[in-house]
């Protein structure tokens, strides 16, 4: 089912006789992958997860390649801290970011072949 189901269709099947469990869990991970497409939209964050595919960085790196203030590159990774897309290792004081698990790693690679693979000559 590509189609998201809006909140009040949501709450009308839930309430109906014929809700079955297969729905209610398609119901579920539409909502969590909808959450975690919201924390890809952003330029920032998507830049960020593409820095970070290629390997484990500090915040320091991140703002200097991005070249971005620490409070905007800081306010980005609390999101995917949020949204469980990126781990942290701390060493002293410095704080070191890395892709949280496989799947954010394969849904980053794609997007990177897709739009990064080939150079455009737009």
């Amino acid at each position: 089912m590509t189609a998201i189901v809006s909140a009040k269709i949501e709450d009308e099947l839930r309430d109906g006789p014929e809700v079955s469990p297969e729905l209610d869990a398609l119901m579920n991970n539409a909502r969590d992958a909808s959450d975690f497409l919201k924390a890809l939209s952003h330029e920032s964050r998507l830049l960020l997860l593409c820095l970070l595919a290629e390997r484990e960085r500090s915040v320091t790196e991140l703002e200097n390649i991005l070249s971005l203030r620490q409070a905007s590159v800081s306010q980005q990774l609390a999101r995917l801290r949020l949204e469980d897309l990126v781990t942290t290792r701390r060493d002293g004081k410095t704080v070191y970011y890395n892709l949280a698990n496989d799947d954010v790693r394969r849904v980053i690679s794609v997007i990177y072949d897709i739009f990064c693979g080939k150079v455009s000559k737009d």
